[in-house]
């Protein structure tokens, strides 16, 4: 099969995507070639615009277009809880729920002693920084049910001895990530949260 140089690596790019393999981005790529006015040059567009703009929110962690984040931002989520995810895509997935209307904290992974992860090398000195100027009641421990989301869990839980610490509760199996549960199980989890 032969390719423009450009074109091989536009698939060997999109190839790097989660979810596509070299077939499924080949197919991809060339969808996008015969709709090239409807997709293609659109595409492009965007994403140079938001390869220039996009950054992190400064206090949250979440991913956006300016300093501080449409949630960060909001008064309305001002509402004393604070919702701990291990990254922006289980931020994502709880606003998708629409169940949620406190205010987030990317910490940016989870403490791994096997990989050299540190509460340092998190957002959670952030997270602490934020509980104590926030007027923080309630802390919601949304991390994913695996051993390292646990283990960070703990440690969190520990942090925080006089402020009521919850966790998401039925409807999250053991090993499941945030990202992959559909709205209605999420909501259900965030319904029946338990104390920590």
């Amino acid at each position: 099969m032969a390719h423009s140089t450009d074109l091989e690596t536009l698939i060997d790019m999109m190839a790097k995507l989660p979810g596509l393999g070299p077939r499924s981005a080949r197919r991809a790529v060339l969808h996008m070639i015969k709709k090239k006015s409807l997709l293609l040059s659109p595409l492009a567009d965007v994403m140079q615009t938001v390869a220039a703009t996009a950054r992190e929110c400064l206090n949250c962690g979440n991913v956006g277009t300016t300093d501080l984040c449409e949630i960060c931002e909001s008064e309305k989520r001002a509402n004393g809880q604070i919702c701990v995810v291990e990254d922006v895509a289980d931020l994502w997935a709880m606003e998708r729920s629409r169940v949620f209307k406190g205010r987030y904290h990317v910490l940016g992974g989870t403490l791994s002693a096997l990989d050299a992860i540190g509460p340092d090398e998190l957002r959670i000195p952030r997270l602490l920084d934020r509980i104590r100027t926030e007027e923080i009641s309630e802390v919601i421990l949304a991390l994913n049910a695996t051993i390292d989301g646990q283990t960070t869990a703990h440690y969190i839980a520990d942090q925080l001895p006089d402020l009521e610490v919850t966790s998401l509760a039925q409807g999250v199996p053991i090993g499941g990530e945030l990202d992959y549960l559909d709205d209605g199980t999420i909501s259900a989890a965030l319904n029946a949260r338990k104390s920590f």
